[in-house]
């Protein structure tokens, strides 16, 4: 019972912990920064910077919303984003998108360093700053959206549902358009970035008026916003960036443990760890550490599956594919449970992740793995515990049961109530009883255990 409480006490403690990790809603932030009127708050001589990387999620929707707050509520000359993604899920970058529109200060985003990328979701980002700024040897586009479970990204389905299709596409197309005519953008490549997956070099985008300029380095970048005049929501802001170093703001450990295990790779290999850990304990009930360690790997693998578009399809195959395993070694079907359980969990988890953007899919060598993984562990893991618990117990009193022996004393009538004598047994004496009376130097069999006596019965010749 304390095992019970123990188990459900921690299972708690873990939900209130991813709970709090989850974004509440895609409102814009609020407080701080210039007022409504025509006058502004003058600036603390502070610059805030946040670095988003990897994927856009729910995870980065609340590191940036906040970053865009605590900078607000500073009064900060602006908040630099520095950015280098490739994509994401199209409600996270939506909400990023309204809260850097709504900011009550200057938003710029940097694509940098080199090498970095503004894919996707990163185009949006980036078109909705005040001031958008690329390293050199950077690129930006490719933000076709390419699942209508959620994703975003630079490659299309193979076979979408059209009109489906059509209604995220011209839906994107009309937000994007929206943006860059406020922002004063090329308005005909933002539409093509969405329409035809078009993608640019920062040299490219300078040329076209994607960006408002190219900077090489930190210092670049500060440099040239020095003095810069931004008009937002009926204000105009002058950043001051002279002498100024930026404070930057890094995801905290739990913002970067809920990030990392939103990846899909890492949800998938955490959804079976803890089914591992399930049929563990169920096979081979103990102490309870297989329901703990399978019960967190679940409750955080379905943290990272909730802020990804999963298939429900996928995740039932997975489970039918462990089912048919576990039933393959509970009742042998010759290998017709396992082969189609094998089948099913392969099948299952390459669809468990409803999106073709590459970084929104599970790596077919890690699904190959694991699928071999699970057939031996179910296989021979599960199966030899499920046959120690079916093999007879040859230790301790129960091991007694079938064992035979040499009757020492005549078991015979002791004070009328029944037959007792002495049996020597496995190196050593014991009292014994029986329905009737054996002779000194007869075999017998342990055919039960009465307290500490066992019961015997005769031996017959060819037993």
């Amino acid at each position: 019972m304390k095992l019970t409480g123990l188990v459900v006490g921690l299972l708690l403690a873990l939900c209130a912990i991813v709970q709090g990790g989850s974004p509440s809603g895609g409102g814009s932030p609020s407080g701080g920064g210039s007022p409504s009127g025509k006058g502004t708050i003058p600036a603390t001589g502070t610059i805030r910077m946040i670095e988003v990387g990897g994927v856009i999620n729910p995870i980065t929707e609340r590191f940036v919303i906040n970053g865009i707050k605590q900078a607000e509520d500073e009064h900060a000359e602006c908040l630099i984003l520095r950015m280098d993604t490739p994509g994401g899920l199209a409600s996270a970058t939506h909400n990023i998108v309204k809260a850097i529109l709504n900011a009550k200060l200057p938003i710029v985003t940097f694509v940098s360093p080199k090498g970095s990328r503004a894919a996707s979701a990163g185009v949006f980002i980036t078109l909705a700053s005040d001031v958008a700024v690329m390293s050199p040897m950077t690129n930006i586009g490719a933000a076709h959206p390419v699942s209508i479970g959620g994703g975003m990204g630079g490659e299309k389905e193979e076979k979408p549902d059209k009109t489906m299709t059509d209604k995220i596409t011209n839906d994107m197309v009309a937000s994007v358009r929206g943006i860059a005519e406020k922002k004063g953008r090329n308005v005909k490549w933002a539409e093509s970035a969405v329409r035809e997956s078009s993608s640019i070099t920062a040299e490219e985008a300078l040329q076209l008026k994607v960006i408002d300029f190219i900077a090489e380095d930190m210092n670049d970048l500060l440099a040239k916003l020095d003095g810069r005049t931004i008009e937002k929501n009926t204000k105009k802001f002058i950043i001051h960036t002279k002498g100024i170093i930026p404070q930057t703001t890094g995801m905290n450990f739990r913002e970067k443990f809920l990030h990392a295990i939103a990846d899909p790779n890492i949800a998938y290999i955490l959804l079976m760890l803890g089914i591992y850990g399930l049929i563990y304990e169920f096979s081979a009930p103990g102490i309870g550490l297989g329901a703990v360690g399978g019960g967190i790997c679940l409750i955080l693998a379905f943290f990272g599956l909730q802020n990804l578009p999963i298939s429900m399809a996928g995740l039932l195959l997975i489970i039918l594919g462990i089912i048919l395993l576990v039933l393959e070694v509970i009742a042998s079907t010759h290998g017709i449970a396992a082969i189609g359980g094998l089948i099913a969990l392969t099948i299952g988890s390459f669809m468990l992740i409803d999106s073709s953007a590459p970084f929104m899919t599970i790596s077919w060598t890690l699904i190959v793995s694991i699928a071999s993984f699970t057939g031996l562990f179910i296989l021979f893991g599960v199966g030899a515990v499920i046959a120690a618990y079916r093999h007879p117990v040859a230790t301790g009193r129960e091991g007694l049961i079938g064992q035979t022996g040499v009757v020492k004393e005549r078991i015979s009538p002791d004070r009328g109530a029944a037959l007792e004598g002495m049996v020597f047994l496995q190196g050593e004496n014991w009292c014994a009883c029986a329905d009737e009376v054996i002779e000194q130097g007869e075999m017998v069999e342990v055919v039960g255990m009465q307290g500490i006596r066992l019961k015997v019965k005769r031996c017959v010749i060819g037993d």
